[in-house]
This record gives structure tokens, sequence and C-alpha cells, in this order.
């Protein structure tokens, strides 16, 4: 697939808390970090979003169940697990979105309660390339929200991770978004 100026890649919560080690740390969370790298410079826009939760989150569970609402505390704001990985290449020129920093509100999508829609449409995106963690909540919801919001979505599966609890919701998830309409690709397909 070649890149071209209405194109933007989405990184999404490539960040301490989701990698191993973390809070909150998703199997393998970091192998996604060379890829992204490899293939960013590919996009002229390109846009990195964390997870950047309050201390009194509404997802936070003492005893994490691992599914929506109950989750160990995570990617607080200003902590060094809402930090990116360190090796991931976030140029400064890039669109950074906080998201989930309402106490009272879940929040999955880089488009839900954030200006990131109206960022992409000022610089004439037509297209969105999503990869980052997890690809069963934040990767999933933020494809699907991008889909609602008009743009085409691509989404680089082997730079995405999943919390893939329950077992095979990470494989649910991607079919789900190909079912929707998403294109499924690797990211040597990107050129």
């Amino acid at each position: 697939m070649k890149i071209v100026a209405t194109d933007a890649l989405i990184v999404v919560d490539v960040q301490r808390d989701f990698c191993p080690g973390g809070a909150l740390a998703v199997n393998e969370g970091d192998a996604v970090v060379p890829i992204i790298n490899r293939i960013a410079p590919r996009f002229a826009t390109k846009v990195y979003t964390r997870d950047w939760h309050p201390a009194d989150h509404c997802s936070f569970s003492a005893t994490p169940q691992y599914v929506d609402g109950s989750w160990p505390a995570h990617c607080l704001q200003d902590s060094e697990g809402a930090a990116f990985h360190p090796a991931l290449e976030a140029p400064d020129d890039a669109l950074v979105v906080n998201k989930g920093n309402d106490p009272a509100r879940e929040a999955y999508s880089a488009f839900q309660d954030t200006d990131l829609a109206e960022r992409l449409r000022a610089r004439s995106i037509e297209r969105v390339f999503v990869c980052g963690l997890a690809t069963d909540y934040c990767v999933k919801s933020t494809a699907l929200d991008a889909q609602g919001e008009g743009f085409e979505v691509v989404i680089v599966e082997d730079a995405c991770r999943g919390v893939d609890v329950p077992p095979g919701s990470a494989a649910k998830a991607l079919n789900e978004l190909v079912e929707s309409g998403v294109v499924r690709i690797r990211s040597d397909g990107i050129r």
C-alpha cells in the first residue's frame, strides 16, 4: 500500500505501563516498537495517543478482573508508567492525544472526548493506519471510531498486540474490524 499525503499513522498507547514490567503489561507489547519506528517515517502526519488517567479513574480496581471497568491502576498522569516506551521514536512534530482523563468515564478510543477528528480533517487526512496497544481494546475502539468519523481505516496487524483476556479476544477484535470494513495489512505491505 502506497502512503500518500492524505494518510496518517495513529500509534495507540505504546506506553511503559502497557509493556513488559508495566502495571498493565501486554504480552510482547514492546515488540511493536521497532515495527512502528520503521514505518512511521513514511507518514507526514503521525499521531501518538496515550492513556492519561487521574488517580481516581473509574476503571481502576484493587482486585482487577482485567475487563472493562476493572483494571489495575495504570498510566497515571505525569507518571513514568504513562510515558511512551523509551525506544519509541515519537517526533517533535507528531500530534499527541491524551485520553481517559475524565475520572468518571472509560475511554478506549483516541476519538472519544478529543479533537482528533477535527485535527486530522484540518490536515486533509482521508485514511488512517492504526497500530499499537492493545488490539482488543484501545486499538479496536480507535479504528472503529475513525471509521465512524468517515476515515478509511487500515489496521497494521503486526504492529499491534492485545491484552487477550479472555484468550482469543485479540483475534476476535481483528475479525470484527475486518467485518466492519477495516483493511488489515502487515507492515511489510506499506511503502
